[in-house]
């Protein structure tokens, strides 16, 4: 049975139990259950279900933090900013300990390039020891960081994430992306070999800065190697166009 069947079978067992008295307990499970399915339902891209599980959330418990939390990632995806930011807050004050929640708030503050704010958030995350992905707060920091330009930095958050979760790949991406941009060649490819090595199929835009630290490195076969990837796979892509008029 899949998880989101067996999260199915522990909703439908929980739908429609009264709390008992003198607990809550069942209501905070069924809280949860909903919650979980929202945040599966959410991943497959099916926001409207993942807010009708929400919805089954609160019904159950009004305070159930990490429901709103959810739903703030529902909203953002939905670009219902004001919603989103509504429901991020008020999932932290009733929690202000849920790392996920602040690394999401973060997350959806440096989308709408409010680096400064985003910052904080991420900090916030990490500041509680039993917080299971501290990696993710750093990559998402370093790639906030960036994104605003502040390169020191974000290379700092960067590594930081590397020395807790080293398989990270778009921690070394974004090293490779920083290093190539600081003209560092030498370190964007060290750093573009260990995303490679790490990722699945590369995009365009990986494909295409591939290309130019090769070129940079004065490595002839792994530009044309990475060249012949770019115009194979991605003839029509801005990047292919680019590498075909000599750019």
């Amino acid at each position: 049975m899949n998880r989101v069947m067996m999260l199915l079978f522990l909703s439908a067992g929980l739908t429609g139990c009264g709390t008992p008295s003198g607990g809550s307990s069942s209501v905070n499970a069924s809280a949860k259950v909903h919650t979980e399915l929202a945040g599966l339902y959410y991943e497959m891209g099916k926001h409207g279900v993942a807010l009708e599980e929400i919805e089954q959330a609160l019904q159950a418990d009004r305070n159930y933090a990490p429901a709103y939390g959810v739903r703030g990632l529902v909203h953002m995806a939905l670009r219902e900013d004001r919603e989103a930011e509504e429901d991020f807050q008020k999932s932290l004050r009733l929690d202000r300990t849920d790392s996920d929640t602040h690394n999401n708030y973060g997350w959806f503050l440096c989308q709408r390039d409010r680096v400064k704010e985003a910052i904080p958030q991420f900090m916030a995350a990490l500041k509680n020891p039993l917080y299971q992905t501290p990696a993710r707060a750093y990559l998402n920091a370093g790639l906030c960081s960036k994104k605003a330009g502040n390169h020191k930095e974000a290379e700092d958050f960067l590594q930081k994430a590397l020395q807790i979760q080293p398989d990270l790949a778009p921690a070394w991406l974004g090293l490779a992306e920083l290093s190539y941009a600081n003209a560092d060649y030498f370190a964007a490819r060290k750093y573009f070999t260990g995303f490679s090595e790490r990722s699945g199929n590369l995009t365009a835009e990986q494909l295409w800065l591939a290309v130019r630290i090769a070129r940079k490195n004065g490595d002839r076969n792994s530009e044309s190697s990475y060249g012949l990837q770019l115009r194979k796979l991605f003839p029509d892509s801005r990047e292919a166009q680019m590498l075909m008029r000599g750019e």
